[in-house]
């Protein structure tokens, strides 16, 4: 499913019709047929993969129990129990990542919690850090003991991840040789 065609359509909805489209697809995700055909292909102890909305992002875990409507999921990095409704349970391994084309920066839903970013300030000074909380229009950003607000449009993908921690290797070039961090040659 392209779901960057289909939110870009949702973007020209009103409210009153978006409303109205997610209580048609809660009433059609309530029906026991969707419930049962994901609770079938789980078992007790089995590792999957979940959506969640609020990160925005994918998360795995281990079902330790099946209810009526959830699973009781293990995350194994916090060791917290978290009620998972069947349908945000991956069971088919899907891509969850949301692509975008805006015209500048990054929209809403390609970045996620803990993803790297960077802006360029009030000051035209390039800044880089980690995504600590989504709103409705920024994120807030984690740079070095700082907070940031910054809008979705400012955003820009880091590539290089030692940028964040603020370790850039200079690199210098004499006689066709590369001098290392340190200052020695190789060859």
């Amino acid at each position: 499913m392209n779901f960057s065609e289909t939110i870009a359509t949702l973007s020209s909805a009103s409210a009153f019709d978006l409303y109205r489209l997610r209580a048609a697809i809660d009433r059609v995700l309530d029906q026991p047929g969707w419930m049962v055909a994901v609770q079938s292909r789980l078992r007790i102890g089995q590792a999957i993969e979940y959506f969640d909305p609020a990160t925005n992002r994918s998360h795995t875990g281990q079902v330790l129990e099946l209810r009526r409507k959830q699973a009781v999921v293990l995350d194994p990095t916090t060791q917290k129990r978290w009620l998972i409704s069947y349908a945000a349970i991956n069971l088919d391994g899907a891509d969850v990542e949301i692509r975008e084309q805006p015209r500048r920066g990054l929209g809403r839903n390609e970045v996620a919690i803990d993803d790297v970013v960077g802006f360029v300030d009030r000051n035209h000074q390039q800044r880089s850090g980690r995504i600590i909380r989504l709103n409705d229009k920024t994120v807030t950003l984690h740079c070095g003991q700082q907070q940031w607000r910054v809008p979705y449009s400012f955003l820009h993908r880091v590539v290089d991840s030692s940028a964040f921690s603020g370790e850039a290797m200079e690199l210098k070039v004499l006689d066709s040789t590369v001098m290392t961090q340190t200052g020695e040659g190789d060859g």
